[in-house]
């Protein structure tokens, strides 16, 4: 390991960052769906020593900033896919989203990076200092400017709901700040100084696996198989392309396709249809109500996505990226309208300057989307209060739901269509997921194309509808966790109180490493 450090430590100018860039595109393979996490062993090791051997602050902010590219461009290139959708229109803004919004993104781990460097920690505090400042990064990515927290490092724990059971203690956040901390260890190797404790230290990692693993086990284990309601709940996914959902031809059809699908054998409580799967201002549409009215049992709802436009006596013309609920007498019940909007897709940022370029947004409609008022809590007849969160909404961790009033169960209608047979909806459905654990709610998904299912309170799937199928399925509604769990008490508070105990352990350990080194 010492050799390969100083391999790392001889190289210069753009072999340096082609090195960088090649450690943070392998990174984005330890997330969903592929959760190759041992590659993460290898990338933050040789990131750190990247770091460690950059003669200035502005050097590691460089090489911070090809890791991060790298790691984005690899992580989301299924974005140009949306672009594709209307290639005549938007093919050529492709650059801007696979380059462009990677560039952007990346100044949050140069930023990392080159506060690693300031802290100037090696060998074995090396790892957990840098645990801080990366999860940090992460953070404010995921806060600053509505924030963006797609693909945190936690997620590489998509695939054992053991691991995952933690984030109803520290959140997502929390575990990232454990992912990075262990997947730094073998930097250790690499420092003459530190590798007496190297290890003691890996050795030590392996418990905190092992515990955590065990502690997800034991919650499992003690908790029911599935935890039923009474409550039957119908997901509908029509699995329409992207490329028709929009064309006045093919509206009647689509929603036709909705209605038969819905009317399926059975009597569900409540049918959900995935966001905008009503192509119209369904609220001003009085005979589409009752065509949806007309499938509904006594008692039983329907929410859909739809758009939502302002009443027309209105001067100010608004629209909403909205849930509504239809009852059995063709009524309004309920509305909830979307807080989160996409940069580009739903409203577009700097929209004089920008449109004088050619650059529109994607989503159909002249105008920009507004934002609503949220979270919040909808209640229909006797279904469970819950949570209603549109598209990319249940990325958002610690923000999903109303404090003052939890629900009892979360609904997220979405539209992964825009992005294939691609990793983009697999880590859209892993992000929702851990949202279940962390607020011990259980999860409804509705996805125009997938993926679609019901998740208990502890991230367990209980039903599921493939991407790119069409299909329905009933399912019961799972009760939530009583009472809350911590991380819903109180939020980020318990990872802050872990990353101050990586922060103490790191300078005790930086301090005894200097110590043998003699510095």
């Amino acid at each position: 390991m010492e050799r390969w450090r100083q391999r790392v430590a001889g190289l210069a100018g753009w072999r340096r960052w082609l090195l960088s860039f090649a450690l943070g595109a392998a990174a984005a393979g330890a997330l969903p769906p592929l959760n190759a996490i041992p590659v993460l062993l290898v990338s933050f090791p040789g990131l750190l020593w990247l770091c460690e051997t950059s003669p200035r602050r502005r050097d590691a902010f460089v090489i911070g900033w090809w890791f991060g590219f790298g790691h984005f461009v690899i992580g989301l290139y299924w974005l140009a896919n949306a672009f594709l959708v209307d290639a005549d229109r938007f093919a050529w803004m492709i650059p801007i989203a696979v380059v462009g919004l990677p560039a952007v993104l990346a100044v949050f781990p140069a930023l990392a990076v080159a506060a690693q460097k300031a802290i100037g920690y090696r060998g074995a505090g090396a790892g957990f200092s840098f645990a801080v400042v990366w999860t940090a990064s992460e953070w404010v990515r995921g806060h600053v400017l509505t924030g963006f927290p797609w693909n945190l490092t936690g997620y590489s724990w998509s695939f054992s709901v053991e691991v995952l059971q933690i984030t109803a203690v520290f959140g997502i956040y929390g575990l990232s700040l454990i992912t990075i901390a262990l997947a730094c260890l073998p930097a250790t190797f690499g420092d003459t100084a530190a590798r007496r404790s190297s290890v003691q230290l890996h050795l030590a990692g392996i418990v905190v696996i092992v515990a955590l693993w065990s502690y997800g086990h034991v919650r499992l284990a003690a908790a029911p198989s599935l935890a039923e309601s009474d409550v039957t709940i119908r997901i509908v996914q029509a699995n329409i392309a992207q490329a028709d959902k929009w064309k006045a031809e093919h509206r009647d059809s689509n929603f036709h396709r909705y209605l038969q699908m819905s009317g399926a054998e059975g009597f569900p409580d409540l049918i959900v249809w995935p966001e905008t799967a009503a192509p119209y201002f369904i609220s001003r549409e009085a005979r589409r109500r009752q065509e949806i009215a007309g499938i509904l049992a006594d008692g039983s709802f329907l929410v859909t996505g739809a758009p939502r436009i302002s009443p027309a006596l209105e001067k100010d013309v608004r629209v909403w990226n909205s849930v509504v609920a239809i009852d059995r007498k063709g009524d309004v019940a309920a509305i909830y309208d979307k807080v989160h909007l996409v940069p580009f897709g739903e409203y577009l940022p700097l929209r004089p300057l920008l449109r004088l370029l050619g650059v529109d947004k994607l989503v159909y409609g002249p105008i920009d989307y507004s934002a609503g008022n949220g979270p919040a809590a909808l209640r229909l007849g006797t279904v469970p209060p819950f949570g209603p969160l549109i598209c990319y909404e249940a990325i958002f961790s610690g923000a999903v739901i109303e404090r003052s009033a939890r629900p009892s169960w979360l609904l997220n209608v979405s539209n992964d269509g825009w992005y294939g047979i691609s990793a983009g909806p697999h880590q859209h459905f892993a992000m929702a997921r851990v949202r279940s654990v962390e607020e011990g709610l259980p999860l409804v998904r509705a996805a125009n194309t997938g993926i679609s299912g019901v998740v208990d309170s502890f991230g367990r799937v209980v039903a599921r509808i493939g991407l790119d199928e069409a299909g329905i399925v009933d399912a019961l509604l799972p009760h939530r966790i009583e009472p809350e769990t911590l991380f819903g008490r109180f939020g980020d508070l318990a990872t802050l109180w872990l990353a101050i105990l990586m922060v103490v352990v790191g300078r005790i350990s930086g301090a005894i490493t200097r110590r043998m080194s003699g510095n």
